[in-house]
């Protein structure tokens, strides 16, 4: 197993960048001669740069009333990467802010129109490359080799935050430098998503000159930033901005280093992959561990079933994952593990291998994967079904995935097929259904259709529509196809809070 700490809360440099408000836009740093001291020495800055991975997982657990608090940034991810979607319904307990997430009746005052936790990281970032260079002078023992791969930690970092923003804001600040003292409190407009996007690859290409292969040990292998990981941040940006010969590049650096893999679709998947963590195929996960009480908010989303927040949506069980009427054997493997059927329950993080038993608010430490293998291949096989010419070679993709979950669409060609590979459309249509059973759940889901269906809007809109006409009560179905006219309907409000705070920021325009 290798589930080793890898990120601990550090105090000191808490003092040194953290600020005492929450909202990004009035970030209060400590003045005076705590950050002067600080950066220092190279052990100095092996805190800090581990102390920026800490701050992906600060946070307190999902309760049922966080008006006054900011989610965590998983649980953020895991809202913003599903609840827009198609796969999740509103269990017992869902909170009014989820509820109107999955019905798209979105108010900029929903407690997930929320950035904070993204740009708090954001700021260490900031806060780390401003810095951390003055130590080379102070420091003789103190390499440049090891400065510029931590520099890399960070700018990939910070790359991965924003690539995050743009896909669910559009546009957005951007801030390059720390708020540090008070003079460097500004009030920021939004930047055009385009030169967000230019600012992402730029630090991503100055972060491959520098960031490391491996650190010698798994744990940071998969929870820190490596060279493999800036190569899957650019696949996803590049994917994102239909710059399909670029993705397929990435995506190659990653297939042809030979470092990962398809694990075993086997009995022990489950454990493997979702239970362990840290496997050959994971790039990069959040180190979440029970024994340092660094817990993850999912057993306050999805445990606790059936009488939990957030439960599967029907249709998931038994449509998305159909059972061979031949042989009830020729099962996918990934369905029990989405899923438990009988509490109709979200079962990746809080559910057990062949039980029926839940983790608890204790041992719910299971791991927030970012970037795995499998998605490397599906980004490619997208990228492909629209480059021209390599429809084919996508589909073959797709079914080295299907083979390793025994799919039952495995065996032959299923209606979905594709019958004609240069048909872009109904090849990505084909990909996407089966990256939704191999990443259900994973926070890719809404982003996927999005991506798609902005591609010549409004002519592919219908992706989406299609999707969200599972889940939507009937009450909003037909308001939500009229929103869907309106592109900037697609991406969440601008945060009701510092909207009231920075008059330099604009509302989205369809939420003004």
């Amino acid at each position: 197993m290798h589930k080793k700490v890898i990120y601990k809360s550090v105090l000191v440099l808490t003092l040194v960048l953290s600020c005492s408000c929450n909202k990004y836009l009035t970030l209060y740093p400590q003045d005076g001669t705590t950050r002067q001291a600080y950066w220092q020495n190279k052990e100095q800055l092996q805190s800090a740069i581990i102390g920026i991975y800490s701050s992906l997982i600060q946070g307190t657990a999902s309760t049922s009333n966080k008006a006054s608090s900011s989610p965590e940034m998983a649980e953020t991810l895991f809202i913003w990467g599903e609840l827009r979607a198609d796969n999740v319904s509103a269990g017992s307990n869902a909170t009014a802010d989820e509820v109107n997430l999955m019905n798209e009746n979105i108010l900029s005052t929903n407690v997930y129109a929320n950035w904070t936790s993204l740009y708090r990281t954001i700021n260490y970032c900031n806060n780390f490359l401003k810095y951390a260079p003055d130590v080379l002078s102070l420091d003789p023992t103190l390499t440049k080799a090891k400065l510029d791969s931590y520099m890399a930690e960070a700018l990939g970092v910070r790359a991965l935050m924003y690539l995050y923003l743009v896909k669910t804001f559009g546009d957005v600040p951007l801030k390059l430098t720390p708020t540090a003292t008070d003079n460097d409190l500004v009030l920021l407009a939004k930047s055009p998503q385009k030169d967000v996007v230019t600012q992402i690859l730029a630090d991503l290409k100055t972060a491959e000159g520098t960031a490391l292969r491996t650190y010698g040990d798994q744990a940071s292998d998969k929870g820190r930033i490596t060279l493999y990981t800036i190569y899957a941040i650019e696949a996803d940006t590049y994917l994102w901005t239909y710059d399909y010969a670029n993705c397929i590049a990435a995506c190659d650096k990653i297939i042809g280093s030979n470092n990962f893999g398809l694990i075993s679709g086997n009995s022990s998947f489950f454990n493997t992959m979702y239970a362990n963590g840290n496997c050959n195929e994971s790039i990069f996960e959040f180190q979440y561990d029970g024994s340092t009480t660094q817990v993850n908010p999912f057993y306050g989303l999805t445990g606790g079933a059936p009488a939990a927040q957030l439960i599967a949506q029907a249709n998931v069980i038994g449509g998305l994952f159909p059972v061979d009427p031949n042989d009830d054997k020729n099962v996918d493997i990934r369905s029990s593990i989405a899923v438990n059927s009988g509490l109709q329950a979200i079962w990746k993080y809080v559910g057990t291998p062949n039980s029926s038993a839940q983790l608890t608010t204790t041992t719910s430490y299971r791991h927030w994967i970012v970037y795995r293998y499998a998605e490397i291949l599906f980004m490619k096989a997208e990228a492909c079904a629209w480059i021209g010419g390599r429809g084919t070679e996508a589909l073959q993709i797709v079914l080295q995935i299907k083979a390793r979950a025994n799919s039952i669409y495995v065996q032959g060609l299923s209606l979905d097929y594709p019958t004609d590979p240069t048909d872009a459309l109904a090849v990505t249509n084909y990909i996407l259904d089966e990256k939704n059973r191999e990443f259900i759940y994973e926070g890719k889901r809404w982003y996927d259709l999005l991506r798609n269906a902005k591609r010549n809007f409004p002519n592919n809109i219908s992706i989406l529509t299609n999707a969200l006409a599972l889940v939507l009560q009937p009450a909003f179905q037909q308001t939500t196809l009229a929103k869907f006219r309106d592109v900037n309907a697609l991406y969440m409000p601008i945060p009701n809070s510092d909207i009231l705070l920075d008059p330099n920021l604009v509302q989205n325009p369809f939420y003004k």
